[in-house]
């Protein structure tokens, strides 16, 4: 395996120079026959006892499970589970609640096909984790089942974009203010950024189920997640805050490159395994 700094992988993104990586291992995948597209991916590791329900990168704009696959494949493997990942609807073609929405067909599909919410841990990764959390919110509010467990990885939880760490770390990370507010301006179409779903950080969490949030320490998105992590836990919600100093937004990708990506993968694995043990 080609290891990388975090540095150069840094210097990578910001200059769009191609990043070495080692050859994606495809898992198996089969395409679900839900209306909203969704693929399940199954490694040998996998078992049947977990479902992993996977939420893309790409700032509610681009991306899709195409571009996770490596990603999907080492989750799968640390964790020994399935991975259900979905292709929601993108902006601005399809601005705020349609990836909401999405995400809320996809978990009722696998709640009404038998998967048992005790064995299904949504997981998403920067805008993936965002919807991730507004998926649960959307779905206390109808009464549905909570699953196991969720796995944050880089949610932008405050679409305010408000904290310190907005200006401070913009030498440490690769996402620029101007880059977040075009995203948020064409994911939510003039809908009010402080609205829970929208930003969890003003939500009432109370009732969610453990939560698991991975950060880089030096994202520009740390203070509001952060901020997101002690509100959780004085509502009660158990919260397992995994913070990774000198890393950068969405460094989990890289695992290929960078080894403190691939024992993150390996710590949400471990914390996916614990809240479905074998058996359940």
């Amino acid at each position: 395996m080609t290891t990388l700094p975090p540095a150069a992988v840094l210097a990578a993104l910001r200059s769009g120079t191609p990043i070495p990586t080692e050859e994606p291992r495809l898992p198996w995948i089969e395409r679900l026959g839900c209306g909203t597209p969704a693929y399940r991916l199954t490694v040998p590791a996998s078992a049947p006892c977990r479902t992993l329900l996977f939420f893309h990168a790409g700032g509610f704009t681009s991306c899709s499970t195409a571009d996770h696959l490596d990603l999907c494949a080492r989750l799968a493997d640390a964790a020994g589970a399935e991975v259900v990942s979905v292709d929601y609807r993108l902006a601005p073609e399809h601005p705020f609640p349609a990836a909401v929405e999405d995400a809320l067909s996809v978990y009722r599909y696998l709640l009404d096909g038998g998967c048992l919410p005790a064995q299904l841990v949504p997981v998403g990764i920067s805008a993936g984790g965002t919807l991730v959390l507004s998926m649960l919110l959307a779905g206390r509010s109808l009464g549905l089942p909570m699953p196991a467990a969720a796995v944050l990885l880089s949610p932008a939880v405050d679409l305010l974009f408000q904290g310190e760490s907005m200006i401070f770390n913009q030498e440490t990370d690769w996402l620029t203010p101007d880059r977040l507010e075009a995203m948020r301006d064409d994911y939510l179409a003039g809908h009010d950024p402080s609205d829970p779903l929208a930003s969890p950080l003003y939500a009432d969490v109370g009732g969610l189920p453990p939560l698991f949030v991975q950060a880089g320490g030096g994202e520009v998105l740390i203070d509001g997640i952060r901020a997101f992590v002690e509100t959780a836990r004085l509502e009660g919600v158990p919260v397992t805050f995994d913070c990774v100093e000198g890393v950068f937004h969405f460094w989990q990708v890289f695992a290929g490159v960078l080894p403190e990506a691939a024992e993150a993968i390996e710590r949400a694995g471990v914390f996916v395994q614990r809240c479905v043990p074998e058996g359940e």
